[in-house]
């Protein structure tokens, strides 16, 4: 009998520092030696936010997660509203385009038959893995901004 991986858990976090079309960054944080983060120009802070998860599910694509996020939107997105807005042919309950739909269909596509989890996490509140996370996607953000490299972190190492 194979064992499933153990489920790991990860914190993602996104910043944009002039919300929105700004500077941003987001990260993905395992621990102070496993993480990964990015950035782009011009952005939105729910994006980053995405795009962290997005980024976080790609990274680990053969185990169980946890994924701990201080955005309930981008949570919702996932896992209360997909269907609906598949449904209703990605319009929102306004009858309008659903915003972020490119990222938001890319992560489903990632979590197709995947087992993930997710939970709210209250950010600024001393949760160790957020908070780290918070500290690379702003770091990335502002890396962006300034011109310079993005520090991306060593990644996925091999435990």
């Amino acid at each position: 009998m194979t064992s499933s991986p153990p489920r790991l858990t990860i914190a993602t976090d996104g910043s944009c520092l002039s919300n929105p079309g700004g500077a941003g960054g987001w990260a993905w944080v395992i621990s102070a030696d496993h993480w990964a983060a990015g950035g782009n120009p011009s952005t939105t802070n729910q994006r980053m936010e995405l795009q962290a998860i997005g980024e976080a599910v790609r990274a680990f694509p053969d185990q169980p997660l946890l994924i701990q996020s201080d955005s309930l939107y981008s949570i919702k997105c996932l896992t209360e509203w997909l269907p609906n807005w598949i449904k209703n042919n990605w319009k929102n309950s306004a009858k309008k385009e659903v915003a972020n739909q490119d990222l938001i269909k890319y992560i489903a596509f990632l979590l197709e038959g995947r087992d993930v989890t997710f939970e709210h996490v209250r950010g600024h509140r001393g949760h160790l893995l957020n908070e780290l996370a918070d500290v690379k996607c702003g770091a990335a953000a502002a890396a962006v901004r300034d011109g310079l490299p993005v520090d991306e972190g060593p990644g996925a190492l091999t435990r």
